[in-house]
């Protein structure tokens, strides 16, 4: 999935890492926090922040019932900042299918570019 609410808007990187994990329950007793895997990069003239999560996903209600809890799921996710931004691209599903997209996941957020 791709996100844009528009320049500026849709929190930031912080603001939606701590919605991110707010809704995973990893199996190994650690907080989202702690489980998460996040780093920051700079690709070209963007700052780019990816978070890679996995455990019990309880997806928030968005204008409807909030869906139950999917174990054994994974997120990639990444934020894209930078002059007109910022951009959210977020792959979650079942942590096997999410571990074999992620080289191609990678790639896709490697080549992101602000002036095409």
């Amino acid at each position: 999935m791709l996100f844009f609410f528009g320049p500026g808007k849709g929190g930031s990187a912080d603001d939606n890492l701590n919605r991110w994990y707010g809704q995973f329950t990893p199996t190994d007793g650690r907080t989202s926090r702690d489980a998460a895997v996040v780093a920051t990069k700079t690709v070209g003239d963007l700052k780019v922040t990816t978070v890679d999560l996995a455990g019990t996903y309880a997806p928030g209600a968005m204008g409807g019932p909030a869906a139950g809890p999917k174990t054994g799921y994974r997120m990639l996710a990444a934020i894209v900042e930078g002059e007109g931004g910022p951009w959210f691209l977020k792959l979650i599903g079942p942590a096997a299918t999410v571990g074999q997209a992620k080289p191609g996941f990678e790639a896709l957020v490697g080549s992101v570019d602000a002036h095409r």
